[in-house]
């Protein structure tokens, strides 16, 4: 597995292939997946988190079934810019996985993709209980669908 920059990852992925977007907490890990064509995130069920061999072993198993070909992993900035616990636990997720896999991955900013995704449900009138359980899928695709638009940018300037 390699890490990748948007740019790398745009150039190194086969056509045809979908990509995930993960959006990565401390209870959950939300998911989404675009279509083949690289146009549209589409949220998917979160998976709930154990330890991390069985995630690992869980979210393989999901990047096999729907055929993935790479993440897109949400990076938590603080909105200063400055990396802080959260930046680390995932970054250590990712080197983690790179002895599971050699699906590349790829950072992205998120800051923001949660309150994107809280305002988007709540303009879709989603009960607060439901929210809870849908958060984490929501930012997750608003990950994803940042990075396939910048994807879409790379590849019109070529």
């Amino acid at each position: 597995m390699t890490v990748h920059t948007i740019d790398e990852l745009a150039a190194a992925l086969a056509p045809s292939k979908a990509i995930a977007g993960l959006d990565l907490g401390t209870k959950t890990i939300g998911l989404a997946v675009s279509d083949l064509s690289r146009r549209f995130a589409t949220p998917r069920p979160v998976l709930k988190r154990t330890k991390f061999t069985r995630d690992a072993e869980t979210l393989l198993a999901f990047a096999e079934k729907e055929r993935i070909a790479g993440f897109v992993i949400g990076l938590p900035m603080n909105m200063d810019g400055s990396a802080g616990p959260r930046v680390q636990a995932t970054r250590a997720f990712v080197r983690s996985m790179e002895e599971k896999t050699d699906l590349p991955f790829c950072f992205w900013d998120e800051r923001l993709s949660t309150v994107a995704a809280e305002r988007a449900l709540l303009e879709m009138d989603v009960s607060r209980q439901k929210r809870a359980g849908r958060i984490d899928s929501a930012a997750a695709s608003f990950i994803l669908q940042g990075a396939l638009d910048r994807m879409a940018a790379i590849a019109r300037q070529q």
